[in-house]
């Protein structure tokens, strides 16, 4: 449940069009509802501004499934990161108007007033095998209400590709790089811009990547400031980063 519609169901029972009981029993779900295998929480929203969002992998398609029809009944916005197409489909089978990022394996139900998104958002990132990590990020930083501009395919192996890009770089207010094998791009970024840069290493290089330990490790160690990282693979977490700062310096 959000502010909105908390509001709604308060001033419903002001106006006599909602009963007591029938507000207590809605209230009654705050802050969360046990549904044995998991206690999703209601009122995360209106703590943060964002409702409780659903991690799929270990999750079965049926308990991601009534944990999304749960949160929708609470809130207008659902994500589910890490979700197959058999989950999507029977969320979709409850929530007819839910979206399939299948690039990110993201599931959305959005269900908000339209608003305009806020510029200054922009996603970077190495190679093409890196894109499903970089699209989580992006359709993350797009519901926390920016605007997200791409710019895919720049890693350090042809340089040239990043530095035609620079003003573009240099008129973003928040820059999230994804990039694998040696994850150097954060760093060659992070010297170009006075944007903070959010930096993602991804599970993507050989074998002496570790699965992106390596990414992870170069770019806690880099020597360009303002550099902030996430863990691997962490799309969402710095889409989640991006949108809040992005928000932050243009709602004040």
């Amino acid at each position: 449940m959000d502010t909105n519609r908390l509001s709604q169901l308060l001033q419903g029972v002001q106006r006599g069009e909602v009963t007591i009981e029938a507000a207590v029993e809605r209230l009654r779900l705050l802050p969360y509802e046990d549904l044995g295998f998991a206690q999703p929480d209601h009122h995360r929203t209106v703590r943060t501004g964002f409702p409780e969002v659903v991690f799929g992998m270990g999750k079965t398609p049926q308990q991601i499934a009534l944990i999304a029809k749960t949160i929708t009944t609470q809130s207008d916005l659902l994500l589910v990161t890490h979700a197959s197409p058999e989950a999507y489909e029977l969320v979709r089978a409850d929530a007819p108007d839910a979206c399939y990022h299948e690039r990110a394996g993201a599931i959305v139900v959005d269900r908000r007033p339209p608003a305009e998104l806020l510029p200054g958002v922009l996603m970077v990132s190495a190679g093409t095998a890196d894109l499903p990590v970089a699209e989580e990020a992006a359709v993350t930083a797009e519901l926390l209400g920016s605007q997200v501009e791409q710019l895919h395919d720049v890693g350090v192996a042809g340089v040239h590709r990043l530095l035609d890009r620079l003003p573009l770089l240099q008129r973003a207010r928040v820059i999230i790089v994804v990039a694998g094998m040696e994850g150097a791009l954060p760093s060659l970024v992070g010297g170009l811009v006075s944007a903070p840069v959010i930096a993602v290493p991804t599970s993507v290089g050989y074998g002496a990547s570790f699965g992106g330990l390596a990414a992870l490790l170069a770019m806690l160690n880099s020597c360009a400031p303002g550099v902030a990282v996430v863990n691997i693979d962490n799309g969402f977490g710095a889409g989640y980063l991006a949108g809040t700062i992005n928000g932050m310096t243009q709602r004040q």
